[in-house]
């Protein structure tokens, strides 16, 4: 099954993906000030955890203390969050007209809770659907890395970094084959450049969606 998508009308819904150790965050908060020096109202956020329920959710799926949750369950859960956050934070900000950038969204769910567990594609894609509404972001910014790099970027690990090897190898194709069926609306870079190369690119593309 295939589904069209929705996309804002106001504001502009920017989103960072990728596997463990891609720098996500960094070139999140550097893409936010960007945007903010030219004039931009700019909602920096992230999943799971940026609502008072997602911070609970957050605890669940990532903490090591939780031990092994059925899969169905993890997915459930990050569904959850992902709804939370879409009412509490995301479509407000759009319906002001701002900039919405968040680290991970639902290609999160469909690369490790699908392609790193397993699920049947189609079914989790309907409930995460579902559970956002269908909104897509405008632009998907993909940092691409070997996981056996980005994996060695952590002192500790939370539940799911600590997953094997395998489990990341998959995730990362997840997220490729997602980015190449819908190219249009994502911009896939090699995570491994410096901080300030990956940034320049993706600043570039930003400014033109602008």
């Amino acid at each position: 099954m295939s589904y069209p998508g929705v996309y804002a009308e106001r504001g502009l819904f920017l989103c960072f993906e990728g596997g463990e150790g891609g720098g996500k965050s960094t070139q999140a908060k550097l893409l936010a000030q960007r945007l903010t020096e030219l004039g931009r109202e700019v909602l920096l956020t992230h999943e799971p955890g940026a609502t008072e329920v997602g911070q609970k959710v957050r605890q669940i799926v990532l903490s090591p203390e939780t031990g092994h949750l059925d899969d169905r369950t993890e997915a459930l859960l990050y569904a959850a969050d992902k709804a939370e956050h879409l009412d509490k934070m995301v479509r407000p900000a759009l319906e002001r007209g701002e900039v919405v950038i968040t680290d991970r969204y639902v290609d999160s769910s469909l690369a490790y809770q699908g392609a790193g567990r397993a699920l049947e594609p189609a079914e989790l894609e309907r409930v995460l659907r579902w559970a956002t509404g269908d909104l897509r972001p405008h632009l998907t910014v993909l940092l691409d890395l070997d996981p056996a790099a980005g994996l060695t970027r952590f002192a500790e690990r939370d539940r799911i970094e600590g997953e094997p090897l395998e489990f990341h190898l998959r995730v990362r194709q997840g997220f490729l084959d997602l980015a190449a069926a819908d190219a249009e609306h994502y911009l896939v870079l090699d995570a491994s450049g410096t901080i300030e190369e990956v940034a320049a690119a993706i600043g570039a593309r930003v400014e033109a969606l602008l």
